[in-house]
């Protein structure tokens, strides 16, 4: 280690400029370590400056605020209220009819139909025999050749 009593003041301000590369360079290597691609743009105990608007993106803001307000406290001008839409006789006479057939159901007037019973899929005593019959004949094999599994 050099002594820094011996050393002259321009080789002092050349370590400083060293170290200060260094230091920089460990801010980009914890920056990178923790997550992030670009160094931190402040120094340390500085703030970051805020970002901000201009003023006509902030007029355009407040005039869609106002526009919000009052669409929900109902003043101002809104949109024209649309017709309402009209049934026509044969519809609600189908709906109603519909409605009554439903009614009657319910209340026990028509017999409701009885959802058909499902087939049953089990084999017959027959079938189950015969397949029986040809698991003991291929076992019965399978022995005969003096082996213990198919």
């Amino acid at each position: 280690m050099t002594n820094l009593k011996n050393l002259t003041t321009s080789q002092l301000n050349g370590i400083i400029a060293i170290k200060e590369q260094i230091e920089a360079l460990q801010s980009q290597i914890d920056s990178i370590a923790a997550g992030r691609d670009f160094p931190v743009p402040f120094i340390a105990g500085e703030a970051p400056k805020k970002r901000r608007r201009s003023a006509a993106i902030r007029a355009r803001m407040a005039a869609a605020q106002r526009a919000r307000w009052a669409k929900i406290k109902g003043t101002g001008a809104r949109p024209a209220k649309k017709g309402k839409r009209r049934l026509s006789a044969a519809g609600r006479a189908a709906i109603i009819a519909g409605t009554k057939a439903r009614w009657a159901r319910v209340k026990g007037k028509e017999a409701t139909p009885k959802p058909a019973k499902k087939k049953d899929r089990r084999s017959s005593p027959a079938v189950r025999a015969k397949l029986a019959a040809a698991a003991k004949a291929r076992w019965a094999r399978v022995r005969a050749e003096g082996k213990t599994t198919l």
